[in-house]
């Protein structure tokens, strides 16, 4: 009996990373590794609704 998902629900939590100086990483790596972490989110996104699809 094949299973149906109506409706996914993702939650995300993102901690700052913190160098040794105790403070923030620099603006460019923060946004790099926001970057980095939506394009992991979408192509997981994308992997379910092709899995979706192929049902």
């Amino acid at each position: 009996m094949p299973i149906v998902i109506n409706e996914i629900e993702v939650n995300v939590q993102v901690a700052p990373n913190s160098n040794s100086q105790g403070g923030f990483s620099a603006a460019s790596d923060n946004a790099s590794s926001r970057e980095a972490i939506i394009k992991e989110c979408v192509e997981k996104v994308m992997e379910i609704i092709n899995q979706k699809n192929e049902r």
